[in-house]
């Protein structure tokens, strides 16, 4: 699914290049992060291959809060750049939520500034939360039915959780489900997940859902994971394959879809201000 969202933005990026216009995804990365330097070299060589200009911004792990926004300021008045993202997690001594605030939300390629939150809450147009919408196209994609049955969602995180509860609830073919959002607040939450046809794990909590919280013959995602350095730790054990009826891989299952989206809303994005 991610390759076929891809190809299709590869073939938009080529129509606004042949108009004159070169899509660029502009990246921040704050501080000296491994892992989110190798996130963003895979983000720069995805732009390059696709056909998208990527300048980027490597503050220290110094930087302070008014650097950060003196970036992402420079960014929102280039008319240039058509899309921003800022690598997360940034240094604990920044407040990523201000930050994001500071962005241009029609440059916000996340989807999470708070302006797009409310779009997709009231249903208007705007950039989607990345591994929400690649969820919902992963299920469409495999032929997973979503409206009428009953999805649980196991989480409620402002990335994933709350708005992929939106998203699946909302009159669309591929949503209008039931969608109940629990989370491990709630002291029997496997009484909920048992009962759902499509369980979405989105807790972040590695290893949370086993077979005895699985419906049998359930459709299982995998959305919520944890890293430790590079490993990644997901929420579903693998061991719930035996009882679901569709699972998404520990690797290769929802990741590459939020990449996909990520170009999709930066697509979108070039072409609104083209």
């Amino acid at each position: 699914m991610a390759e076929r969202v891809l190809a299709e933005v590869a073939e938009g990026v080529a129509a606004l290049r042949a108009a004159g216009v070169t899509p660029s995804l502009a990246t921040v990365l704050v501080g000296d992060d491994d892992a989110s330097a190798g996130y963003i070299r895979i983000k720069q060589r995805q732009a390059a291959e696709l056909g998208f200009a990527s300048p980027h911004v490597h503050l220290p792990a110094s930087a302070s809060q008014a650097d950060l926004h003196a970036v992402l300021a420079d960014f929102n008045a280039d008319a240039g750049v058509h899309g921003v993202l800022v690598q997360h997690p940034i240094p604990g001594h920044l407040d990523y939520d201000r930050a994001l605030q500071v962005l241009d939300p029609d440059k916000d390629v996340d989807g999470m500034h708070p302006v797009n939150m409310g779009r997709l809450a009231l249903g208007l147009p705007g950039p989607l939360p990345c591994t929400p919408a690649g969820i919902e196209a992963l299920l469409a994609y495999h032929g997973v039915p979503v409206a009428s049955r009953e999805v649980v969602v196991l989480g409620r995180g402002a990335t994933l959780g709350r708005p992929l509860a939106m998203l699946l609830a909302q009159k669309r073919a591929t949503a209008n489900a039931a969608v109940t959002v629990v989370h491990t607040g709630v002291a029997d939450w496997p009484r909920y997940t048992r009962r759902a046809e499509i369980l979405v794990a989105a807790a972040g909590v590695p290893g949370i859902v086993r077979p005895e919280h699985v419906r049998p013959g359930a459709v299982v995602v995998g959305g919520g994971v944890r890293y430790e350095g590079r490993r990644l730790l997901p929420d579903v054990d693998e061991s719930c394959a035996r009882v679901a009826g569709a699972i998404t891989p520990r690797v290769g299952g929802v990741g590459p879809t939020t990449v996909a989206m990520l170009f999709r809303n930066a697509l979108r994005a070039a072409r609104g201000r083209s």
